[in-house]
């Protein structure tokens, strides 16, 4: 009998990691990092519900860490087997990876020394060796040809949008058919391609993030602009939080698009962030996967002053002058950015732009919902700058685009997984598949096991 175990991404938002077992071989969909709330962040540090050396084989949709993050604990713990993913998604994951293990092994080190840590030693979750380890078992898949692997699956992985090499993963496994949407993207995005249509399933697990909103329709790019113009005007500057592979392009985009219809036009542009920068890259090493020619992906990466060093970063926090910063990470839980929001964010002339979704627990979260005090650094800084979010320039499909995607089988899977979710999101989304699609669909609990 195929089951499916939930061992992250249910009733969450982060974690992603979705079991399948058939004759006990273990096919794992995804490995994601837990991010947002310490009870969530303090999972990752506990060793999974079964042992690592038991699953044969991982399948990963994309590389954000919320996907791919526990990968380099996987293999610590003792995983042996292949990682598949599309070609686009090894590259990325290698950037994302390698970046993540160094941050932590630099924010262990720098909470050591200022003596803030709450734990005798901090430590970090994983290195940047740990991750190169891990990159050791990636093996790339092309996209639209179904791959027979080791277990007896076989696997095909389509287009999904959202960010360069996102993927969505059809397993057929036993005489069944399991489809995991991974992230959808939307539709219509300025750089990545739709997400594409699978015309079967037997059971669908589909992502909810935005389960239960829509995005404002409003021009992404008109409306980048007018915050930054009332900034610019106040004589501040304009620090935005960005995932560092597809908003922090995506970012450059608009205000290219901007500075050519005139606007903008003394408004320095920093790019901050030394990942961000290699994932621009990569846009014009994979040119078929996404939307911008080779010329315009020059000209739409070269909007920006790169800043790659340390100390450079440290300068830009010190100007007053009015710029605009875009800097990792995207939810404010690490990185360069937390330096900037600390310079900038007690001054009510600046503004603090959130162009992605802020998972539980997050600065990121707390300052939208109204937070006039963040900690960092071991202190608790003072908000009185703006805090804008602009929700149209999210990665993530929102309810009617899920439902659009969903809409693309040729008939009824037997049963939808709702999962990547917040409890309320998911809900949302379930409902509205029921009355819009009359189709069995279910939010799995975390470690829930089905018979499929």
């Amino acid at each position: 009998m195929l089951t499916l175990r939930c061992l992250g991404g249910a009733g969450t938002v982060t974690g992603s990691k979705h079991m399948l077992e058939l004759d006990g071989r273990r096919l794992l969909l995804d490995c994601g990092m837990f991010q947002g709330l310490k009870n969530l962040r303090e999972l990752n540090w506990k060793p999974l519900p079964i042992e690592a050396g038991s699953i044969g084989e991982v399948v990963l949709t994309h590389a954000h860490l919320d996907h791919s993050g526990y990968l380099p604990r996987l293999v610590n713990e003792g995983f042996h087997g292949r990682i598949h993913c599309s070609v686009p998604t090894r590259d990325v994951a290698e950037l994302i990876l390698e970046d993540s293990g160094y941050l932590q092994e630099k924010e262990a080190d720098f909470a050591n020394r200022m003596g803030f840590s709450k734990h005798k030693r901090a430590l970090p979750l994983y290195t940047k060796l740990d991750a190169e380890k891990a990159l050791q078992h990636f093996v790339t898949v092309p996209w639209h040809r179904a791959v027979e692997l080791a277990c007896g699956a076989s696997l095909q992985l389509r287009r999904a949008g959202h960010i360069l090499g996102a993927a969505t993963a059809e397993i057929r496994w036993g005489g069944r058919t399991v489809v995991f949407s991974g992230d959808l993207g939307r539709y219509n995005d300025a750089l990545m391609p739709d997400p594409e249509p699978v015309p079967e399933a037997d059971y669908v697990l589909i992502e909810s993030t935005y389960g239960n909103r829509v995005h404002p329709q409003d021009d992404p790019a008109e409306a980048l602009g007018t915050a930054v113009e009332r900034t610019v005007a106040r004589g501040g500057t304009v620090v935005i939080p960005a995932f560092t592979v597809g908003r922090a392009q995506e970012l450059l985009y608009h205000v290219w698009k901007l500075k050519q219809t005139g606007r903008l036009k003394n408004v320095p542009l920093y790019m901050d962030s030394p990942m961000a920068i290699s994932a621009s890259e990569l846009l014009k090493r994979f040119p078929d996967d996404h939307r911008l020619s080779g010329e315009l992906c020059d000209q739409v990466c070269g909007v920006a002053i790169y800043v790659r060093d340390v100390e450079e970063s440290k300068n830009l926090s010190a100007g007053a002058y009015p710029k605009i910063i875009i800097s990792a990470s995207g939810m404010a839980t690490g990185g360069r950015v937390l330096h900037h929001i600390a310079a900038f964010g007690p001054d009510s002339r600046n503004t603090l732009l959130f162009a992605g979704y802020q998972a539980v627990g997050t600065r990121g979260r707390s300052l939208l919902q109204g937070a006039r005090e963040v900690k960092m650094f071991g202190r608790w800084i003072g908000i009185q700058a703006q805090v804008v979010e602009l929700p149209m320039l999210s990665a993530h499909g929102d309810s009617s685009e899920l439902m659009r995607w969903l809409s693309g089988f040729r008939k009824p899977p037997k049963r939808v997984f709702i999962v990547h979710g917040e409890p309320e999101a998911s809900e949302a989304l379930r409902v509205r598949i029921g009355r819009e699609l009359g189709w069995n669909a279910g939010a799995p609990r975390q470690d829930e096991v089905f018979e499929l």
